[in-house]
């Protein structure tokens, strides 16, 4: 039926527009959430500099934790009339020169000076800090929202941490300086004197290994579409981005706005009934219980299901389980193995040698002369494999070298040392030898059982 086409097309549309340009739901870090949010109201309302850094690995939800807070903050009158943001990002501002225009922009100081053009980075530097230590409590608060703040640890000096977290620790104009960062030894990265300037205050985000349920929830949460007046209720929310007057944080201009939607009711019964269903079977479970131990982000999850959301059509209005399981299956897959059924059966039995020499020798270093020693037993048995040439099979163990499922121990030896002589270690593991000795095509059975035993 048309209708229900249309009603596809809008709810797919609906579906990967909220999993894309959502930039403020966090969903749990309860406790993290409110720390951060209590360190910006005090900055704002009290004049109380602070510095705090976010640390937490790619996808955990640290910028969305400063979106949330800056948009639960919005509807504090006292905080947007008393409150500069200012972002910067360590890939966008290589350097302190760059960082401190953006800065001077930001701050809307540009023209404070009368028109004044600034040469160096010394007259910049001495401007800012000048229009900062000008300010007492009662001034307006910056808020510095650094973004990948271990590349600013790799600038010269820096000069910029260093005067951001003086002017922090002073009773100046109120500044607070959110770092974020996906790297845990970020502090053993700042110079003596900007550590001891530094709050050492730093909030952790980690997803937990053990709330399944939890994931599994949000699935559900992630796929089905909320009622109209669900809808209009999250909309009030965002109406306040507007208020959000920053020149570089611009999430607020492409955010996800749901009251643009309106869904025919029976359709999203259904949608919400048949999806559901097909999550609470025991594949679907199995499924994403596989993803779960795979990567347990939320920006993995809804990367997975805009997949799968793709994939809706006419023809096939809704996602089955067996879309599922084929779409899980590719995260599944490892691509050594793969490499490995595309090598020759030669190079396969190279890789066998290599597997029961390393088992044998509790995964010494070898050799291409332990390899083709142990080769060329199996090969005075094997039908398949007796009149291969030395010359041939020293190709075929380059071969391995050049695709990296050997390794050699060291460049230094080079030049030195015969390459039959040149020592390497596997750079696989047992289970990946085995399972690819399992699914080669048309592998002689002799081949297949020696990988099983080294006897010969």
């Amino acid at each position: 039926m048309p209708e229900d086409a249309q009603e596809l097309r809008k709810a797919r549309r609906f579906l990967k527009e909220r999993l894309q340009r959502d930039y403020t739901t966090l969903r749990g870090y309860k406790e993290e959430r409110s720390n951060v949010r209590q360190l910006l109201q005090r900055t704002a309302e009290m004049g109380e500099s602070n510095s705090l850094l976010l640390i937490g690995p790619r996808g955990a939800g640290k910028t969305t934790l400063i979106n949330a807070v800056l948009t639960d903050l919005l509807v504090n009158r006292s905080f947007v009339e008393n409150t500069l943001i200012v972002h910067l990002d360590g890939n966008l501002h290589t350097d302190d020169r760059i960082a401190l225009k953006s800065i001077t922009v930001q701050m809307r100081l540009e023209n404070a000076a009368d028109g004044k053009v600034f040469g160096s980075f010394a007259e910049n530097l001495a401007f800012l800090l000048q229009c900062l230590k000008a300010g007492d409590k009662k001034s307006k608060s910056v808020v510095f929202i650094l973004e990948e703040f271990d590349l600013f640890c790799t600038h010269h000096n820096q000069t910029l941490l260093y005067n951001l977290f003086d002017v922090s620790q002073s009773a100046q104009a109120p500044i607070c300086v959110l770092g974020v960062t996906c790297r845990l030894d970020v502090i053993e990265l700042l110079e003596k004197r900007v550590k001891s300037r530094f709050s050492h205050r730093q909030v952790f985000l980690f997803p937990s290994a053990d709330q399944f349920e939890a994931y599994t929830k949000l699935c559900q949460e992630l796929l089905l579409i909320p009622s109209n007046s669900e809808l209009k209720a999250s909309a009030d929310r965002i109406d306040s981005l507007y208020l959000l007057k920053s020149e570089a944080l611009n999430f607020n201009r492409n955010h996800f706005d749901g009251v643009e939607y309106e869904f025919d009711n029976k359709f999203v019964e259904n949608w919400n009934k048949h999806h559901a269903k097909m999550l609470k079977s025991s594949q679907a479970q199995k499924t994403f219980q596989m993803l779960y131990d795979f990567d347990i982000s939320e920006a993995f999850l809804k990367n997975f299901i805009f997949r799968l959301v793709a994939q809706l059509k006419p023809d096939a209005p809704h996602i089955t389980v067996d879309q599922l399981t084929a779409l899980s299956a590719q995260y599944e897959g490892d691509d050594k193995i793969d490499l490995l059924c595309g090598l020759s059966v030669l190079e396969l039995c190279l890789i066998i040698a290599i597997k029961h020499h390393s088992e044998i020798y509790d995964r010494d270093p070898f050799n291409f002369e332990i390899v083709f020693a142990r080769f060329s037993k199996f090969a005075k048995i094997s039908t398949t494999m007796q009149s291969v040439e030395r010359s041939i099979v020293l190709k075929a163990f380059e071969h391995l070298r050049i695709g990296e499922l050997i390794m050699p121990l060291s460049n230094s030896g080079v030049g030195k040392v015969q390459k039959e002589f040149e020592m390497h270690k596997m750079a696989l593991t047992y289970g990946q030898i085995q399972q690819a000795v399992q699914r080669y095509q048309a592998l002689p059975t002799e081949v297949a059982q020696w990988a099983q035993s080294s006897l010969i």
